[in-house]
């Protein structure tokens, strides 16, 4: 994997960890209570982040995480305002979540409202999604009538997620949290998947990321949410016109763009080269679009690339 560049120093704060798209602080102060979550403008594929970055993407996919938050009846992670906390540095407050700190939980929560990527894939070989029997005869791209959880169990740092069936997940969190973890991640997407449809949107699938308050034991959401780096979002009218393209139906509201160059311009051998302007300038299009077919407002631009 790509090194990834030095962290943005941050008056007040101390840089703990850096994965391919956000850095994480706390107080410099040595308080404990709240992170800093910064998402950078970087762009990743095939496990190495690519130059140059994407400039605005950190500030608007922030913009939609706060946008679902607002919608989604549960308690998130996010610290509202008053409430007695670090100030936010304004070089980076178009794109930082000022949160509390939570013991998180080890699963990934992924749903499922389409069967396609690795979930297609496994499908072809078994028959099933992490332990989910399906119907025989589907396609690439077909909708599911309910919704599946299928979890996956969040490795340690540079090794790949596995996929699990729920019954592991019970062995790894306990039945209470596991079955909590399911249920909401279920109920947020549904809610999530019929207000994207009313946009004219298919929401495929995304994954969750959950924590437990250590003060009140509360199941808290935390991390991204329903953004175009963690779901995968279709155009419904171009999905349900069967006269297009397969690539064309399913074309996502996402960093594909970026992915489809390099499978033609890299071997995958040694670094892979520069994106060319008009791929990184494809790539917000494709994100802004998402933003404002959801929102209905225009998202904030940061043009400063970190």
């Amino acid at each position: 994997m790509t090194t990834l560049p030095a962290p943005t120093q941050l008056a007040g704060w101390r840089h703990i960890y850096s994965g391919k798209v956000r850095d994480l602080y706390t107080p410099a102060d040595g308080s404990d209570a709240h992170l800093l979550v910064v998402a950078s403008n970087r762009v990743s594929a095939f496990d190495h982040v690519l130059e140059p970055p994407i400039p605005g993407k950190g500030a608007l996919l922030t913009a939609l995480s706060n946008w679902w938050f607002a919608r989604i009846d549960l308690p998130n992670h996010l610290v509202g305002d008053g409430a007695a906390a670090p100030e936010v540095p304004a070089e980076v407050a178009d794109r930082a979540m000022l949160t509390r700190r939570l013991e998180m939980h080890p699963i990934e929560c992924v749903v499922r409202g389409a069967l396609t990527g690795s979930g297609y894939a496994e499908y072809e070989r078994t028959g099933a999604v992490c332990g989910i029997e399906l119907p025989a005869g589907l396609r690439d791209g077909d909708l599911l009538d309910t919704p599946i959880y299928t979890p996956a169990y969040k490795a340690p740092l540079g090794e790949h997620d596995e996929n699990i069936t729920f019954e592991r997940s019970v062995e790894l969190v306990g039945a209470e949290a596991a079955t909590a973890l399911r249920d909401a991640s279920l109920r947020i997407f549904t809610a999530a998947r019929d207000l994207a449809a009313a946009r004219g949107v298919v929401l495929a699938d995304t994954k969750f990321e959950f924590g437990r308050d250590p003060r009140t034991g509360e199941l808290v959401l935390a991390d991204e949410v329903l953004t175009s780096d963690s779901s995968r979002y279709w155009d419904a009218s171009a999905y349900h016109d069967t006269s297009l393209p397969r690539q064309d139906r399913l074309a996502s509201f996402d960093k594909q763009i970026v992915r489809n160059w390099l499978s033609e311009h890299w071997d995958r051998a040694g670094e892979p080269p520069a994106l060319p302007e008009r791929i990184v300038a494809q790539t917000y299009d494709r994100y802004r679009e998402l933003y404002v077919r959801l929102t209905g407002g225009e998202p904030p631009y940061a043009p400063v690339a970190v």
